[in-house]
C-alpha cells in the first residue's frame, strides 16, 4: 500500500492524498489551495496523478479546502464514486456551485481588464455546469455504517465533530499475500469538544497508520465558556458607540454556531438580552442562508442538546432579529444604514464575497469593530488585518483599519494542540506512525514533537509527491516521482404532501425495520458472521436517523 500527499502538506489548505494497493487507487479529499496568488495558481496546476484512474474519493468534509476541486477532477476524467456523509453531499451541492460562480466571476473580472491589455484570454478553473456534472457521482452513508466497496476495501465514517457531516474515515485494506488487513485512518478536520449542534469527536479504537491534521497543533483555545460572553461584551460597547459589528465567517459551520449562542441570548429575559434585542443581526450570505436550511433539514446528526431544542419546537438556528440578506441590493443597503448592527459575511478569511463590502465601509470607522472568529491562512486579507497591518487594499483600494480588532479564538472548528493529542491518547491501539498534515510550518513540528514526546509515536511530516509504501510492520520511502501525463488546463408544502411524505417514509422505514429483524432471527442460534452483523447494524443505524427525522417533520 503507497500513500502520496499532493496539497495540505506545504500549506494548510489543498488537502488531497492518494492511496494505491492492489491495483486501486483511491483518493482522500480533493481541495482547493487558498492563501496567497502563488497558492490560488496552483489550483489551476495538472493533477499528478491520472483523474481517470482514481477509482474512489473519499471526501471528509465540505469545506472548499477539502472539496474545492472536485469538479475539476471530474472535468478531467474522474468518473468513479465520491463517498461522503449525506449532509456533506447536501452542503458541497451549494459549495461548489458557490465556488464556481466565484471562480466564474474572477475570470469574466480578469478578462476584462485583459482585453484592454491585449493579454490572452482566461478561462475560470471550472464553470457551475462543471459543478452541477460533478454532483452525479456522489454517494451518501451514514455515520457508523461499515461500507464494503470491494472484496479488499471497507471504509467507515465517524463524526470528527468539525462542521456537519465532517468524518473520520477509518479504511480496511486486505493486501495481496497478507493474512491481516492493514487499517488507514484519516482524521480530515478534527472538531473541539462541546461544539454547539455537532457532537463531539468520535474516539477510533485502533489503527496502523493514521493521517491527522495539526492546523492548531501548536496553540492552545480560550476556555470555550469566555467565548460567548467576549463576543457579548464586545456587541454592546460596540453598538454603544454607534458603530458596527463585522464579523467575517464561515457560512458553513461558523456561521450556525454563531447563531445557535446568540440565540440564547436574544431570547433570554436578562438585561442584556433587552439591549441586545434592539441589535439587528443580518446574515449577509447567500450560502450561509442556504446552509443554514441544510443543516435544518439534517437534524439527526446534531448533538442531544440540539435535538431537545428541535423535539421541543425550540429551533435554535431562529430568533428576534435575526435577519437572512439575500439581494445585493439588501447588502448594499447595509452600509448606508447608519443603526447599529450585527453583519455576518462570509467569506470567513475575507478573500471574497460580500464581507470585503463590509470591510471596505467599516475598517475605516473607530467607532465599529472587526471580529474574527476562524482560523486565518497566510497571506489573506483576514490575516493580514487580524496581524495588526494599518492600512490594506480592498478593490483597488487603500483603507486605513481604524476599527477596534477582535479575534475570539474559542469559535474555532478545530481541536487545539491538546484536543488532537487527547484524541489521539484515547486510542486502545496507538498507529505505528502518524503523518502530519494541514497546517503550518510550526505546527505540524510543534504537534509531531509533542506525539513523539508523550505517545512515543514516530510523527512523518510528509513531503509533496513523495512515495510512502506502508506494510504491516514498517513504513518506507520509495522514491520521489513525478506525474507525466498532460491534460490542458483551462417548505414551504401544502399539508397533504407532508401527510404523504411521513406516510412513504413510515413504510419505507418498516420495511428497513422487518429486514433487520428477519435477518437477525434467522441467524439467531446461529454463529453471526462479521459481514453479517454489519449489514444489521447499517440497517439498524439508518432506522435510527430515519426516526430522528420524522420526529422532527412530526413537530413542525
Amino acid at each position: 500500500m503507497n500513500l502520496n500527499f499532493y496539497g495540505a502538506v506545504e500549506s494548510v489548505t489543498g488537502s488531497c492524498h492518494l492511496l494505491q494497493f492492489n491495483n486501486k487507487k483511491i483518493l482522500l479529499d480533493c481541495g482547493q489551495f487558498q492563501g496567497s496568488k502563488h497558492e490560488e495558481q496552483m489550483n489551476f496546476d495538472e493533477f499528478e496523478f491520472n483523474p481517470s484512474e482514481i477509482d474512489y474519493l473519499l471526501l471528509s468534509h465540505s469545506h472548499i479546502d477539502h472539496c474545492g476541486r472536485i469538479p475539476l477532477l471530474v472535468k478531467r476524467g474522474f468518473k468513479g464514486d465520491i463517498i461522503c456523509t449525506k449532509p456533506t453531499c447536501d452542503l458541497c451541492e451549494i459549495m461548489l456551485l458557490d465556488s464556481a460562480h466565484i471562480h466564474e466571476s474572477e475570470a469574466e473580472w480578469l478578462n476584462r481588464k485583459g482585453k484592454r491589455a491585449g493579454r490572452e484570454y482566461i478561462e475560470p478553473l471550472y464553470t457551475q455546469q462543471d459543478a452541477i456534472n460533478s454532483i452525479k457521482y456522489f454517494k451518501t452513508c451514514l455515520y457508523g455504517q461499515m461500507i464494503k466497496l470491494d472484496e479488499d476495501l471497507t471504509v467507515r465514517f465517524t463524526d470528527a465533530g468539525h462542521i456537519l457531516g465532517s468524518a473520520i474515515i477509518e479504511i480496511w485494506i486486505k493486501e495481496e499475500n497478507t493474512a491481516e488487513p492493514i487499517k488507514l485512518v484519516f482524521s480530515g478536520d478534527l472538531g473541539t469538544e462541546d461544539k454547539p449542534i455537532l457532537k463531539n469527536p468520535n474516539i477510533i479504537d485502533k489503527a496502523d497508520y493514521l493521517i491527522m491534521e495539526s492546523t492548531y497543533g501548536n496553540r492552545l483555545h480560550e476556555k470555550v465558556e469566555n467565548k460567548i460572553t467576549t463576543l457579548i461584551d464586545i456587541i454592546l460597547k460596540t453598538a454603544r458607540r454607534g458603530g458596527n459589528i463585522v464579523i467575517p465567517s464561515f457560512a458553513v459551520g461558523r456561521t450556525q454556531e454563531i447563531i445557535y449562542e446568540l440565540n440564547k441570548y436574544y431570547d433570554g429575559d436578562s438585561i442584556e438580552s433587552q439591549e441586545l434585542r434592539n441589535i439587528p443581526v443580518y446574515i449577509d450570505s447567500p450560502l450561509a442562508t442556504k446552509t443554514t436550511n441544510i443543516f435544518k433539514i439534517n437534524s439527526q446528526v446534531f448533538d442531544n442538546e440540539s435535538r431537545q431544542f428541535l423535539v421541543s419546537g425550540n429551533n435554535p438556528l431562529e430568533f428576534r432579529n435575526l435577519h437572512f440578506v439575500m439581494s445585493p441590493d439588501e447588502s448594499k443597503e447595509l452600509n448606508f444604514d447608519n443603526t447599529p448592527k450585527i453583519i455576518i459575511s462570509a467569506s470567513g478569511m475575507c478573500e471574497a464575497g460580500r464581507i470585503k463590502h463590509h470591510l471596505k465601509h467599516n475598517l475605516w470607522r473607530k467607532e465599529s469593530s472587526v471580529i474574527f472568529v476562524g482560523y486565518q491562512a497566510e497571506n489573506t486579507l483576514g490575516r493580514k488585518i487580524k496581524d495588526g497591518e494599518k492600512k490594506v487594499r480592498i478593490f483597488g483600494e487603500d483603507i486605513n483599519v481604524e476599527a477596534e480588532i477582535y479575534e475570539i479564538e474559542g469559535f474555532s472548528g478545530h481541536a487545539d494542540k491538546n484536543g488532537l493529542i487527547n484524541w489521539l491518547k484515547a486510542f486502545d491501539k496507538k498507529p505505528k506512525k502518524v503523518f502530519i498534515v494541514h497546517g503550518e510550518k510550526d505546527s505540524k513540528e510543534s504537534l509531531s514533537e509533542e506525539l513523539n514526546k508523550t505517545l512515543n509515536i514516530e510523527c512523518i511530516i510528509p513531503e509533496k509527491s513523495v512515495e510512502y509504501k506502508l506494510e504491516q510492520e514498517k513504513l518506507s520511502v520509495i522514491q520521489k516521482i513525478k506525474y507525466a501525463h498532460s491534460e490542458p488546463k483551462s417548505m414551504q408544502v401544502a399539508d397533504i404532501e407532508k401527510v404523504r411524505r411521513l406516510q412513504n417514509k413510515l413504510g419505507r422505514l418498516q420495511c428497513l425495520f422487518d429486514d433487520a429483524i428477519v435477518l437477525a432471527d434467522d441467524n439467531l442460534n446461529e454463529s453471526v458472521s462479521l459481514e453479517q452483523y454489519n449489514k444489521i447494524n447499517n440497517q439498524l443505524i439508518e432506522v435510527e436517523n430515519s426516526i430522528m427525522n420524522l420526529t422532527i417533520l412530526s413537530g413542525k
